[in-house]
């Protein structure tokens, strides 16, 4: 027998699939549009929220018999506030200008209904183990999305990925640039990341008919 049994398998599985939190849920959108003009910046932020959600999880599902229910949500606004401040000087100690390209944002995990919902949903009803797991599936299915969506921008967009020139070099005209290729501008504005989210949801409910609704 695995590490994992089948159900605990399924709770990091799901959420890469058919219950994906961006795409299925339709969570944590703004993030999806605000960082994906570069797969690092996409990179970074996907593995700081499965950080803060699976370490979160955990925790308040220790502490779930011992926090009032009255108070609860503020308990968990503070395990979150706590966990994200600690990603964000671990950014700004070993990775400084990525901490200042993502700026803003990485405060703004606290508020990625993601982790909230994760919390109410599951770490105040479930043991630690199984809490842990399902933040990191989350966390996974979340940062999948983000990946897939900066990969494509930044490709598109900027002829790069994670900084390196792949597709040529525009000014000196070589590799694809030579052929006449130019790069799409409009893939690095928001608005193209709601596009290529559209056109994931639409190849993930193509291809698994129960996912469309009525």
């Amino acid at each position: 027998m695995g590490i994992l049994s089948k159900k605990d398998a399924k709770l990091i599985l799901d959420p890469l699939a058919d219950n994906n939190p961006i795409t299925i849920q339709v969570l944590g959108i703004c993030s999806a549009l605000a960082i994906t003009a570069q797969l690092k910046a996409a990179i970074v932020m996907a593995v700081s929220v499965t950080a803060v959600v699976a370490i979160g999880n955990l925790i308040v599902s220790l502490m779930r018999n011992i926090i009032p229910s009255k108070i609860r949500i503020i308990a968990q606004l503070v395990i979150v506030a706590a966990l994200v401040i600690i990603v964000d000087q671990v950014l700004k100690a070993y990775s400084y200008e990525l901490s200042k390209t993502l700026s803003v944002f990485v405060g703004l995990i606290i508020t990625n209904c993601i982790i909230m919902g994760r919390f109410e949903a599951f770490a105040l009803a479930n043991g630690p183990w199984r809490s842990f797991l399902d933040g990191i599936g989350n966390g996974a299915g979340y940062g999948l999305i983000l990946i897939i969506v900066g990969f494509f921008r930044e490709l598109l967009g900027s002829g790069s990925l994670l900084g390196f020139k792949v597709l040529g070099d525009p000014i000196e005209k070589t590799g694809l640039y030579a052929l006449g290729y130019e790069n799409n501008g409009f893939m690095l504005l928001s608005p193209m990341a709601l596009i290529v989210v559209g056109i994931i949801i639409w190849v993930q409910r193509s291809r698994n008919k129960a996912l469309i609704e009525d």
